[in-house]
């Protein structure tokens, strides 16, 4: 009885050997990328410590950094980096407003939360 559930996918391939080198390498470049940011990310969080100067500019430089990261996997794995620059914009700059949008609320919002605990734990 021959079973009906599996479906071959390596049936269904519709490129050469030349295109299946070039999406390998676009893949491997991606991984190499986004690791060697991610590797970065934690050599400067194991190695700053939060009492030092420095822990405010690497709190920015994560949230950018993370940032980045997110709009490449976007440009890159949902193939957004295919389509035409005025489509970019228009997925990406609402998601960008939103996010600084956000990390504003954040911001205000927990130095008000403190300096009210402040206020209030004489």
């Amino acid at each position: 009885m021959e079973r009906d559930d599996i479906y071959e996918y390596s049936l269904d391939t519709h490129h050469s050997e030349e295109e299946g080198v070039v999406l390998r390498k676009k893949i491997w470049k991606v991984t190499a990328i986004l690791t060697a940011i991610t590797v970065f990310e934690v050599f400067c969080g194991a190695n700053i410590h939060q009492d030092s100067p420095y822990w405010s500019i690497v709190k920015w430089i994560f949230i950018g950094l993370t940032l980045l990261k997110a709009g490449y996997i976007v440009l890159s794995f949902m193939h957004l980096g295919d389509e035409k620059k005025a489509l970019k914009y228009v997925i990406l700059v609402p998601y960008i407003i939103f996010i600084v949008y956000l990390i504003f609320i954040l911001l205000t919002e927990s130095t008000y939360v403190r300096s009210i605990w402040e206020s209030h734990a004489i």
